[in-house]
């Protein structure tokens, strides 16, 4: 069985608008939106509250909308949510075509250990691709593996998958390899009491000549 979740949304069109009526639809489990794109006029909607949460925990989520029985495929492209509760309070979606390349930001993810003492500094947490609609990456691995302190990896040196094109700027930083200031600091401190301790066993022992 396939783990990919069922995209298609039962979605309502609406004719209220306004705070009150967005307030009154999201207490009745429900999440106002807008359809745009492809030269059409913006379309107002309400999509179940739940289903759609879930969905687009998913970065570049396709939602496949039944419309009065039209299916129309759509790309979330913003979710609205209120700064304090993270409640969902509105979404935008694009009106997308099967095998259309769209331009979407694809989330980074570092896996593997760098080289001990040393950490993976994630410069960029996501980069720009495109790729059909239908079949966007959730996201792009960066494998840092053993790698040593000074190594850079950037947008050039990304995997993609097949389909994926890189839109970003070649040479974008991704991935920065590095030892920690804090350790490079105890290191230093380290070495300055060893310079202390040889200093003061060789003027020991010159003085123990001396006599």
């Amino acid at each position: 069985m396939s783990s990919e979740p069922d995209t298609k949304v039962q979605a309502e069109f609406r004719e209220s608008f306004g705070k009150g009526f967005a307030r009154r639809l999201r207490a009745a489990g429900k999440i106002p939106a807008v359809i745009y794109g492809h030269g059409t006029d913006p379309v107002h909607v309400a999509l179940p509250g739940h289903q759609v949460s879930l969905l687009i925990r998913r970065a570049n989520a396709v939602l496949e909308l039944d419309l009065d029985g039209k299916s129309q495929l759509t790309l979330v492209k913003d979710v609205q949510k209120d700064p304090v509760h993270q409640v969902i309070e509105h979404i935008d979606l694009l009106v997308v075509k099967k095998g259309e390349k769209v331009e979407i930001e694809v989330p980074i993810v570092v896996v593997g250990e760098s080289a001990p003492g040393t950490i993976a500094n994630l410069d960029n947490t996501t980069v720009t691709l495109q790729a059909e609609a239908t079949h966007i990456p959730e996201h792009i691995e960066v494998d840092v593996e053993g790698l040593e302190d000074g190594t850079h990896i950037t947008a050039a040196d990304l995997k993609l998958p097949k389909g994926s094109v890189l839109i970003a700027d070649a040479e974008l930083l991704i991935v920065a390899i590095s030892v920690p200031a804090a350790t490079l600091a105890a290191e230093d401190e380290i070495a300055e009491a060893d310079a202390e301790v040889a200093a003061e066993q060789a003027e020991a022992s010159e003085e123990s000549a001396s006599e």
